[in-house]
Order: C-alpha cells, then structure tokens, then sequence
C-alpha cells in the first residue's frame, strides 16, 4: 500500500512538474484594440482604435514624426543653386537623381535621415515655415555641423 501511495505522489508531482512546464496561453481582453493616453497629471483617457482616423501632434516642431510622413518625391538643393530629386520609399529605400542614386532611410525625431551609398548623408527637416534638407559629407555624423542646408519642397506624397 505504501509503494502505491509513493506511485501516485510521484506521478502527481510528474504531472505537475509537466503542466509548469508548458505555459498556458494567457486570455486576452476581448473587444476593440484600444490606446490610453496618459496626460502630465496622472489621468488617463481610453479610445477605442477603430475610432481613431490619425494621430497628429500639433506645434512649432512636432517632437516625433512617423514613417509615413516623409515618404514620396522631394525637389532639394544640391549647395550650388541646382537642384535634384530624392524619393523616399516605404520600405526605408531612398532614390536620388545626383551621385549615388542609392541609400537607406530612417526617421529621428522631426527629420528623415537619408545615408547614401557613396558615404554621404541627408536630412530632411520639418521646420516652422517648411521644410530643408541638410547634406552632410561622407566621415562625418549627423551632430555635425552640414556642408549646406537648402530648402526642400515635397513634390508628391505616398499613400
């Protein structure tokens, strides 16, 4: 009877060794995805996602652009009173009509960061009354200060 009593305890701290083992799936909330906002005062306000059209921050400088905000073409100045194109793609590609027509492209804060595969790099900025478009020379960093800064104008967008 003992032997059996040791059976069943050691099959029962099996079982439970093995159900730790594999966690169970944790059951979501159901119903609509939704986004809380919490404000500088600790409350919080809930909106449903499938309310919710765009989100947009309104000011000067906004503090963070998304992705989609800097895609499609865009006419910039090249340092020497001419101009060129850059398309801007939503697979993070980037094209140019003047040297390296190749690069990659990111968002940081209000501007897209273009680096070209000739060492080269771009930034395209929202400012206050438009936008412009930083070049900065191949060994150098985006803090650093740029070879020209020219005006930029979006010639077409992506949606």
């Amino acid at each position: 009877m003992q032997s059996l009593a040791k059976i069943l305890c050691g099959v029962a701290i099996l079982t439970a060794a093995v159900y730790a083992a594999y966690p169970q799936k944790s059951k979501q909330a159901e119903g609509p995805t939704t986004m809380v906002i919490t404000f500088k005062d600790g409350h919080q306000q809930t909106f449903s996602m499938s309310d919710v059209a765009r989100v947009q921050y309104v000011g000067s400088v906004d503090p963070y652009l998304a992705l989609d905000y800097f895609l499609g073409k865009w006419e910039v100045g090249d340092g020497n009173s001419g101009t060129f194109l850059i398309t801007l793609d939503s697979n993070g590609e980037a094209s140019k009509t003047l040297g390296a027509s190749h690069g990659v492209w990111t968002v940081e804060g209000n501007e897209a960061r273009i680096n070209w595969d000739d060492g080269w790099h771009d930034a395209l900025r929202k400012t206050s009354s438009g936008y412009e478009k930083l070049a900065y020379e191949p060994g150098t960093t985006f803090s650093d200060k740029p070879a020209n800064v020219t005006k930029a104008d979006r010639l077409t967008t992506v949606d």
